[in-house]
């Protein structure tokens, strides 16, 4: 569920809204300071211009006694105030004020000072900012005027530790918020997902699940039933008709057969027509042949099939088959060799086993060359059946699978090209997984008896066609 998550375009889009809407409040709170402190940084501006004006003008009117009583005047009001007072001669001597010198700073493009107020809290330890402006009075006098602005950098610090924490928060709420909807909706698309892998595993009558909320998950889970009703429907159609065509055509075709072969007994060996019924019998042979592995695969394909099964005994299986196909490899001069495991089970259909590992060591004693090798190996993890002879080309390995393809396109040679597609049913019904390889020379069929719930090739996994 986790890595489901952390993979989920949903999550991801969450992340992506998370973070937008961050970007969102931190312009927004941005501009909250940015406004907030460039409008107490002006107010006090304002003010230390205003003094200085006052100061001025009290100066022109009274001369210097009059602007230093103002100034102590008022210093003597609010010893401990805010207020910046500094009268100096030309040469910088203090007059009167409560700073002990001039800042040793430069001015700014704005002609402010911003220096340190060493011993201005009320412990005299305290090292706050000082921001001033500089006024030169007639008679070579120099006037400071400006605040202790530690309160306004108090204040500017509490309103960016406010931001920081309102983004901070913001994203942790949206990132959890993210993740609950991400959840919810990766139970739901996994409920779709659970439910196809079940239905591609041949469990045909199962659907999705709705909540009876009628949100757009339970609208496109209708939709998908109706699909899959409609997908079961014509699925049972066809295979009705050709297990219809299957049955209603075996038995004329077997009369016919035993009609034929009556008919070649009353013509003499020699009479005229008997190389032609001869033929007439072998092309009605086939003719049964393909449509009992049609009705063998239909009948591997159903998953009622599964309510039947019992512990087979692998190694007595592969020993029977390799018995009964062992005369047909020596005529040919092969090599056929075992390595089996008296330890292998699995749960399962004896005789649809039987059928699919026959049809695979029929494979290739048919394609392995004379003199050529067969090897079966089978262990506790799955069964191999590999020969030396053509071998399957990659690109072709998944289409094999299929019903009646043959790689031989002029279909010259016996067969009806079931054989494999059998094998491939049987094999997902008990579900295993099916690897077709290259032997180099040759093809390796790899049985893995292992839950899976695809057949697959070495390209892929196949859905079981």
């Amino acid at each position: 569920m986790a890595s489901t998550l952390i993979h989920s375009s949903t999550l991801r889009l969450a992340l992506i809204y998370m973070v937008l809407f961050g970007t969102s409040v931190l312009i927004l709170l941005g501009f909250i300071y940015w406004s907030t402190v460039a409008f107490m940084v002006n107010q006090t501006d304002e003010t230390i211009e205003a003094e200085i004006a006052g100061l001025a003008g009290r100066y022109e009117l009274t001369g210097l006694a009059g602007l230093t009583s103002l100034i102590t005047e008022r210093l003597s009001r609010k010893p401990t105030g805010s207020s910046i007072y500094l009268l100096t001669t030309d040469t910088l001597v203090p007059l009167v004020g409560n700073l002990d010198r001039w800042p040793n700073v430069q001015e700014d493009a704005e002609g402010w000072l911003n220096f340190r107020l060493e011993q201005a809290g009320n412990d005299g330890a305290d090292i706050h900012r000082g921001r001033a402006r500089a006024f030169r009075l007639s008679g070579g006098f120099r006037l400071l005027v400006g605040r202790d602005v530690h309160e306004l950098e108090k204040t500017r610090g509490l309103i960016i530790r406010t931001l920081v924490w309102g983004v901070v928060i913001t994203l942790v709420l949206a990132g959890a918020g993210g993740t609950m909807m991400s959840r919810s909706m990766v139970r739901r698309i996994e409920t779709i997902n659970q439910t196809s892998r079940e239905i591609m595993n041949g469990e045909l009558s199962r659907r999705i699940p709705t909540r009876g909320r009628g949100d757009d998950f339970d609208v496109l889970a209708g939709n998908l039933n109706n699909m899959l009703d409609r997908i079961e429907s014509l699925m049972e159609d066809v295979r009705r008709v050709s297990d219809n065509i299957a049955h209603d055509l075996r038995t004329p075709l077997a009369r016919l057969r035993n009609r034929l072969e009556l008919m070649s007994l009353q013509i003499d060996a020699g009479g005229e027509g008997r190389d032609l019924v001869e033929q007439a019998v072998a092309e009605a042979d086939q003719l049964l042949s393909t449509f009992n592995s049609l009705m063998r695969i239909a009948r591997a394909e159903s998953a009622a099939r599964r309510e039947a099964f019992v512990d087979v005994d692998m190694e007595a299986l592969v020993r029977d088959v390799v018995e009964l196909y062992e005369p047909l490899a020596e005529s040919r001069n092969q090599q056929l060799s075992m390595q089996l495991d008296p330890g292998a089970h699995t749960a399962g259909d004896r005789n649809l086993l039987f059928q699919a590992v026959a049809n695979f060591l029929d494979n290739a004693i048919k394609y392995t060359p004379t003199g050529g090798r067969i090897r079966i190996q089978l262990d506790a993890e799955g069964l191999v059946i590999a020969d030396s002879g053509p071998g399957i080309p990659a690109e072709s390995r998944e289409q094999v699978l299929q019903r009646f393809f043959r790689l031989e396109q002029s279909r010259s040679t016996p067969g009806n090209g079931l054989g494999l597609s059998l094998c491939a049913a049987v094999v997902k019904l008990h579900g295993m997984s099916l690897v077709l390889e290259d032997n180099r020379p040759g093809l390796r069929a790899v049985i893995r008896f292992a839950p899976g719930p695809d057949i697959s090739t070495d390209q892929g996994l196949l859905t079981g066609r």
